[in-house]
């Protein structure tokens, strides 16, 4: 299982930024997709969560109306669109892939910075 995150970076206060997830060495078009931040001296928090067909999305308070989730089952990509972000958005933005079944399996990737900053 392999998880690759990319698209982040600085941002300056109501700005945009997108964020992909290229996953491989599972069956990704069955599998739950969640990214979930870590922001400096705070714990790890759900962002946003897709079913494994889309048709089901969960998104933290903090982030609804701004951030949007998308999967592509054909291409082994979940994305995260961050609109309007702010400085509270600042973290270490993780992708993690959650199996099917009773006894789910959460996978991770290494995590991809944004920073939002005038």
């Amino acid at each position: 299982v392999q998880l690759v995150e990319s698209g982040g970076g600085l941002v300056q206060p109501g700005g945009s930024l997108t964020l992909s997830c290229a996953a491989s060495g599972f069956t990704f078009s069955r599998y739950r997709m969640s990214w979930y931040r870590q922001a400096p001296g705070k714990e790890r928090e759900l962002v946003a969560s897709i079913n494994s067909a889309g048709s089901s999305i969960n998104f933290a308070e903090s982030v609804k109306g701004r951030f949007a989730i998308s999967r592509d089952n054909a291409k082994n990509t979940v994305m995260l669109q961050m609109t309007n972000v702010k400085p509270e958005d600042t973290a270490v933005y993780y992708c993690k892939a959650s199996s099917p079944g009773i006894w789910s399996s959460d996978y991770w990737g290494q995590g991809t910075q944004v920073s939002v900053s005038s």
